[in-house]
């Protein structure tokens, strides 16, 4: 690194993950592919859209890409807990490389239809669901535990930055240009991800990480192993009251989030809003800003009573959904966008950092993925019924959903292990 890059590091604690050469690179992919998939999702909804007009179409385009991420995440996290999780990722980069650029060809030459991307959908979901687990294994490989909510707080602050940087040139990109050069975009963005992944090396410089340091199983790799690691983590996560009460309500509170966001913003800035794609996209930025205060904020402050926080951030939250379906123009939905955000910015770094710390060395890859199935399992579910409810009335979908994401959190606050969180 240049004088001027550590010297900064220094003086702001929550750079201090980036002085790790691994990270570094971790963090130079992921910021990459995570700009090109802003591009990615503003234009597959556009797409579906522009291909049918329904909001019920893009509901099950994104649904059939969820059930295998959900149905494979899981297996995905058990893989990730015997083999290398750097490995896994540069496959998944490489195959999600593919299946967006064979989506970008078929736009270029106009030969799209809906079930073209119901297949690719599935295949890039597939793909997905071996990603997710592996990267938030990988995390605390390379980062020190008592750094774990900085290095969290700067990877999921790209991510929220992504979408404050990303969606609104995408959104633009797209109604000026097409949706063709977006796929393109996000296709290369996997590539350089995957790059960046290659280059990584162990502590003794050797390019491949090696089982014993990264604490892998050098178990035989079969079926039965592995459905016996999953059985094994189900079973630790449901033995521990704060771990279990956590991914109950992570699945309704994403149940309740997945598709009234992806899906009912989509529909209301086609819908009600002016400005459509342009529209979708400043909201999404609006939002992702809104979130990269609140990563920042959860990587630089100690909070206390953590379990306490994350119930009444989460029940904050249920009202702002609730609010967002009745906004009557996109500045309104903008203003109530950005405090969304920080909410789930706090919120997103505390959990995921406890979950982190709290889980034991040896199957960390399989907490990470029960509670991310937790999240992307009721996806699939999430996108068909808002599909279905935001053409008949999108405002009683938001409402429900918020009043089920507040009482969630109710649930929270009442178990004990939680509100013992520090």
């Amino acid at each position: 690194m240049s004088g001027f890059i550590p010297k900064l590091i220094k003086k702001v604690p929550l750079l201090s993950p980036l002085s790790k050469r691994n990270f570094r690179l971790l963090w130079i992919g992921e910021s990459i592919s995570l700009l090109g998939d802003q591009f990615h999702f503003i234009a597959l909804s556009w797409l579906t859209l522009q291909i049918t007009g329904s909001g019920l179409a893009l509901g099950t385009v994104l649904m059939v890409g969820a059930i295998p991420r959900a149905v494979f995440m899981l297996f995905g996290g058990a893989l990730s807990d015997r083999i290398s999780p750097r490995k896994i990722m540069i496959i998944s980069n490489i195959i999600r490389a593919i299946v967006v650029a064979i989506i970008a060809f078929m736009v270029l030459f106009e030969v799209v239809e809906l079930w073209h991307l119901y297949i690719l959908s599935i295949a890039f979901g597939t793909a997905d669901s071996f990603f997710h687990p592996a990267f938030n294994a990988l995390i605390p490989r390379v980062v020190d535990k008592d750094k774990l909510e900085a290095g969290n707080a700067i990877l999921r602050g790209t991510h929220e930055l992504s979408f404050l940087i990303g969606s609104a040139p995408a959104g633009l990109l797209i109604s000026a240009v097409g949706m063709d050069l977006a796929f393109g975009i996000d296709s290369i963005s996997f590539v350089l991800a995957a790059i960046m992944l290659s280059m990584m090396t162990s502590t003794k410089g050797k390019a491949v990480f090696s089982a014993d340091e990264y604490h892998i199983s050098s178990k035989p790799i079969r079926i039965k192993n592995i459905i016996s690691d999953v059985r094994e983590g189900l079973k630790y996560a449901y033995n521990k009251p704060a771990f279990r009460s956590f991914i109950i309500a992570i699945a309704v509170i994403d149940f309740c989030f997945a598709g009234p966001i992806d899906v009912g913003l989509a529909w209301l800035s086609d819908n009600r809003f002016v400005g459509g794609a342009t529209a979708f996209g400043i909201i999404l930025s609006s939002f992702g800003g809104g979130a990269v205060i609140g990563t920042i904020i959860a990587g630089v402050v100690k909070f206390k009573k953590r379990g306490l926080l994350l119930a009444f951030i989460g029940a904050a939250l249920g009202i702002g959904l609730g609010i967002l379906g009745i906004v009557p123009n996109v500045l309104a939905a903008v203003l109530l966008s950005i405090p969304m955000g920080i909410g789930v910015g706090i919120f997103n770094i505390l959990l995921i950092s406890w979950f982190q710390a709290e889980a034991p060395s040896r199957m960390i890859g399989r907490i990470m993925s029960l509670l991310m199935f937790a999240s992307v399992g009721v996806m699939p579910f999430s996108f068909a019924i808002s599909g279905m409810l935001v053409d008949i009335y999108a405002p009683i979908m938001f409402a429900v959903a918020g009043s089920i994401t507040f009482l969630a959190c109710i649930y929270l606050y009442t178990v004990r292990a939680v509100r013992q969180i520090n």
